[in-house]
């Protein structure tokens, strides 16, 4: 028996002791709700795949020695990316028909399987209550503020609760249903809605005279409402959390397994279960609905909009790796990044096989990898996407590649033409095309990108995307 194979062996012996384990007092089929740290977890998962080492990820540290690459001239080691519209046995995509019944669900299993993960069929059913309901005022306009609590039926394994946490505010004089965009936040009502004052230290600065007004105000001035989601109440930001949240509760305290569905798809499936609820109140125009994220809730956004139709619109603020930045780029944060015990929980455990360091285990890295992130960008057409950064100078780091995520996007145009939608005007040669300069807008499409001057939010490019949105979604301002 090899090495790898008995080291295998041992951890699926360990796994299957510690799910028979029974809690004091409780019945042998109710499992111990399992209680480890991040790196036990990243831990026991290497053992599954037969993995005993990992290659370390760059330092986002541009002084420290094994800091990033940033040089272009060594940036694109894996130059030929995963085939968008050409099917596993080698045939060309060439009708929409053919996208959506064969190569669709292709590009869906192979990031189910190796990147994000699976949901399981037994997700339980969330039930949804209005916990308060508020008035007050946005800018010049009144509203009126729901709190929400979204009850995720843990009968089955009761030590685990899960409680989705989502504000909701929409404008108080609306005479008819009016869109929502959902962005990950914290979930709570804002104070000019009627919400409780934020925490001491807490809320930032006032803004700066003559700067835009928050987003929020934008988009009930525009006449949409828009819901604040925490992510965190739907499955917690680190590896200990995975045998709690909605994947522990699914798992019954128990490890997930390789294929298991990762922080990413989990904040994903909350995302669609408030667009559930929003789908029954009247008031709201359930066919206009949006998600919005920054950072690793943009990479969520991204993930919403790509495995949920029902989403019309998406804003994908400054996602980087794991979101809209090709896997295939040497530059700034890598897929060894997302296979360290940091940022692994994002992703499904197979994942880690392209970040492994074994001489045994055979070389893969982010060019093994079946699917890219211009694939991801492309499951979401032909609905409107809205690819978003800032600039390094003001704190939007090079760590994100931002030409990476144009390249991403620039290769996935040929689904979005396939399917009758517009996209950024440019060639399919995703390895000779630069971004535009700062500030100025592709926004004709269906498919759309701008780099605003301003740092790690999304928040300059707002006054912009709206207007796209409303034109995207043939909505005429009230």
């Amino acid at each position: 028996m090899s090495r790898r194979r008995a080291y295998r062996l041992a951890a699926v012996l360990l796994v299957a002791l510690a799910a028979a384990a029974p809690l004091r007092g409780q019945q042998p089929s109710s499992p111990e709700l399992k209680t480890w740290t991040t790196a036990e977890d990243h831990q026991q998962m290497m053992a599954q795949l037969g993995i005993r080492t990992l290659r370390p990820g760059p330092n986002g540290n541009e002084s420290a020695p094994n800091h990033a690459n940033y040089d272009e001239a060594t940036a694109n080691p894996f130059p030929h990316l995963p085939a968008v519209l050409t099917l596993k046995n080698g045939k060309k995509v060439t009708s929409a028909d053919v996208w959506w019944k064969q190569r669709r669900p292709e590009i869906v299993e192979d990031f189910d399987r190796e990147v994000l993960g699976r949901v399981p069929r037994t997700v339980p059913m969330v039930r949804w209550s209005v916990v308060n309901t508020t008035q007050g005022t946005m800018g010049a306009h009144r509203v009126v503020g729901r709190q929400l609590v979204g009850h995720v039926d843990n009968s089955a394994f009761p030590a685990i609760g899960v409680d989705i946490q989502m504000a909701l505010v929409t404008p108080a004089d609306a005479k008819t249903a009016v869109p929502v965009m959902i962005m990950f936040g914290g979930g709570v009502l804002p104070q000019s809605a009627g919400g409780p004052p934020p925490p001491p230290g807490r809320g930032g600065p006032p803004p700066a005279p003559g700067s835009d007004p928050p987003a929020t105000e934008q988009l009930i001035a525009a006449g949409w409402g828009f819901a604040s989601l925490s992510p965190t109440s739907i499955q917690a930001d680190n590896g200990a959390g995975l045998t709690r949240g909605i994947i522990g509760l699914v798992n019954k305290g128990q490890p997930r397994k390789p294929d298991d569905w990762g922080s990413l798809r989990a904040w994903a499936w909350g995302a669609s279960r408030a667009l559930d609820y929003l789908a029954t109140d009247k008031t709201i125009d359930a066919t206009r609905v949006g998600i919005e994220g920054v950072s690793r809730y943009g990479k969520a956004a991204l993930v919403t909009m790509a495995y949920d139709p029902r989403f019309a619109v998406v804003l994908v603020g400054s996602s980087g790796e794991g979101g809209a930045k090709l896997h295939r780029r040497n530059w700034g944060e890598q897929v060894e990044n997302l296979t360290a015990a940091n940022e692994y929980h994002w992703m499904a455990g197979n994942f880690l096989k392209y970040g492994a360091a074994d001489a045994d285990f055979g070389s893969r890295n982010a060019g093994d990898i079946p699917v890219d992130a211009h694939q991801l960008i492309a499951l979401c057409a032909p609905r409107p996407v809205f690819i978003s950064y800032g600039v390094p100078e003001k704190g939007d780091a090079r760590w994100l590649d931002h030409q990476g995520s144009f390249m991403a996007a620039i290769a996935a145009q040929p689904v979005f033409r396939l399917l009758g939608a517009r996209d950024l005007g440019r060639s399919d040669d995703y390895t000779t095309e630069k971004m535009p300069a700062v500030n100025v807008s592709l926004l004709d499409g269906q498919l759309a990108w701008r780099q605003h001057d301003g740092g790690h939010t999304d928040g300059p490019n707002w006054k912009h995307f709206i207007p796209w949105a409303n034109r995207m979604l043939k909505r005429d301002r009230p």
